[in-house]
């Protein structure tokens, strides 16, 4: 017997599944289409996040009043380029506001293709801004309209083609009441009092939609596992190996972790880890990770990598712990800069009081990153003025500066 309070699922598009578009002449044909609708544009995309390198848009779902659901398929417009140039599209259709949900996962791909919004409402990052406890698709859609959205493929390989019918409407169903949750979700922050903080919020997503991905230094150090080494040779062995994971990866368009498992370069590592190892393919071999068929076939490859690690002189070998660079983990600061960490021990808690009186997520009042730059090594004192400055240039919105500036003034 199915429980009373079970939601009702939406297993289909109301309009049926669209066909993917993949031809010039489709995708003129439903940018008119689109170009000529009501209202905000329902957007949504599909990676193949674990499957591919690139983190590159392989779907994009559009759908908007009196036009319908529209299924893109980006990689058909590459005409032998990275990427495709959807510029042309975006322009047509600048006039709406785009209904996006997790905007900060999807802008990123959809800079790459040149597409863009000039508006945007973010329904998860509403959800944030009202504190709800969960704020993935499914669940705001069960909050808000009392309905559950069929969820089965968002983990699949969305690189595949043909793409089966299953997972295209799965896709379409992403969009289908994107427009719908913006409304309610546009009442609950007026009601709340918060529709300006969310305005904000998307406009700075919009701005800064193209902007570069922050660059990660020594991504390597990432490795899972990498605790386990206890010598400078063995760090280099790692790091060697997972360089050359990166260029095969990359060459290949296969996430690294398909290509080989960081726990196998880990256990190929410890064998170098303290000892004078000879690099063989037998010891290659000896390391289950390295015989599948991807990594069998690139062995010189490995064998290369291992040769640079044993080969490098000492001086030359990675620090076991990363250099310290910029600010370092307010953990650290009692010993490093006795006066910040006594800043931060009276403003993080003031900080924290204010985003549960307001009722927002700590993180969304402002970032972690932003409160640790403002108070490492800052002024022994500060007024109303300097710090709302501050708060800018570490670009904090003025609804947040207004919201916690008087916070973090009251216990600097």
């Amino acid at each position: 017997m199915e429980p009373l309070n079970q939601l009702p699922v939406l297993e289909a598009p109301a309009q049926g599944v669209p066909a993917l578009t993949q031809t010039k002449t489709e995708l003129a044909d439903i940018t008119s289409q689109l170009a000529n609708g009501d209202g905000p544009l329902a957007v949504d995309t599909e990676r193949a996040h674990g499957f591919r390198y690139a983190p590159k848009a392989y779907l994009i779902q559009l759908r908007r009043s009196g036009a319908g659901t529209f299924l893109i398929d980006p990689t058909a417009f590459e005409d032998g380029a990275p990427r495709a140039d959807l510029s042309d599209t975006a322009a047509r259709l600048a006039d709406a506001e785009w209904v996006i949900h997790a905007a900060n996962q999807a802008l990123p791909c959809l800079a790459e293709l040149g597409f863009l919004p000039e508006r945007l409402f973010d329904t998860e990052l509403a959800a944030r801004l009202l504190n709800w406890p969960k704020v993935n698709l499914n669940a705001v859609t069960e909050i808000t309209l009392g309905i559950s959205l069929k969820k089965e493929y968002s983990a699949a390989d969305w690189s595949t083609r043909p793409l089966p019918k299953a997972w295209l409407n799965y896709a379409a169903l992403d969009v289908e009441l994107l427009v719908e949750l913006r409304e309610r979700l546009s009442g609950e922050l007026e009601a709340a009092g918060k529709l300006e903080w969310a305005t904000e919020e998307f406009s700075y997503l919009v701005r800064h939609a193209g902007d570069a991905p922050t660059a990660v230094n020594d991504p390597w150090r990432r490795t899972s596992g990498l605790h386990e080494l206890h010598t400078a040779r063995g760090i280099a062995v790692v790091r060697e190996l997972w360089l050359a994971r990166d260029e095969i990866a990359r060459s290949i368009d296969l996430a690294p972790g398909r290509v080989v498992r960081d726990q196998a370069i880990v256990a190929l590592a410890l064998r170098f880890d303290g000892s004078e190892a000879v690099v063989s393919k037998e010891l290659l071999h000896a390391v289950r990770g390295f015989r599948g068929k991807v990594a069998f076939a690139h062995t010189a490859e490995w064998l290369a990598a291992l040769d640079r690690a044993v080969a490098l002189p000492p001086k030359q070998l990675p620090r076991r712990q990363a250099p310290s660079e910029g600010i370092p983990n307010p953990r650290a600061w009692e010993k490093k800069s006795p006066s910040s960490h006594s800043r931060w021990l009276r403003v993080r808690p003031a900080v924290i009081a204010r985003a549960k009186e307001i009722e927002v997520p700590v993180e969304n009042l402002i970032s972690p990153g932003a409160l640790r730059e403002l108070l490492w090594e800052s002024p022994a004192e500060t007024d109303g003025p300097a710090l709302a400055e501050s708060l800018a240039v570490l670009g904090a919105r003025p609804w947040q500066i207004a919201q916690v500036g008087p916070a973090i003034l009251n216990a600097w």
